[in-house]
């Protein structure tokens, strides 16, 4: 006559298996964790494998040690000639002898508290840190090329 299983020796049996698989399976797959105390140490392999591909530092730049005031080319070129050579804003264009003539006809006075002031979309200083003769020599520089 054919054996027939009780369904708890079957139970029991499934039970076995399923703790000795558990028993082979579990020490393959088990991975050592590091502790938080390890984390902390900057041990974690996990920071390393995310580390950013490249790493700046924004820095003010120090400004070169000027012997004196600069002259009115320089300052032209590094802080004016950024919306005046272009017409941006509505500033009016270095070569436009039209837009630059009664402005001319206020006089070098009434154009250095312009700058010095600010007029319209420009800022005063032109947005920079410029010192009376700096502003004076721009001035200078500017009505030369404006006539």
């Amino acid at each position: 006559m054919a054996e027939q299983y009780s369904s708890k020796s079957m139970m029991w049996k499934t039970i076995g298996i399923a703790v000795v698989l558990i028993a082979i399976i579990y020490p393959l797959t088990n991975r050592t964790f590091n502790s938080a105390a390890d984390a902390a140490k900057g041990t974690d392999e996990s920071d390393v494998r995310i580390q950013p591909v490249a790493k700046f530092e924004l820095a003010k730049a120090e400004a070169a040690a000027a012997s004196g005031p600069r002259d009115g080319a320089t300052i032209y070129n590094s802080v004016c000639g950024a919306c005046h050579n272009s017409g941006a804003a509505g500033a009016p264009k270095i070569d436009d002898k039209g837009a630059w003539a009664p402005r001319l006809a206020q006089g070098k006075d009434a154009l250095i508290k312009s700058v010095t002031n600010g007029k319209n979309a420009m800022p005063p200083k032109g947005g920079a840190t410029l010192s009376d003769v700096e502003i004076k020599n721009v001035v200078e520089y500017v009505m030369g090329k404006a006539k």
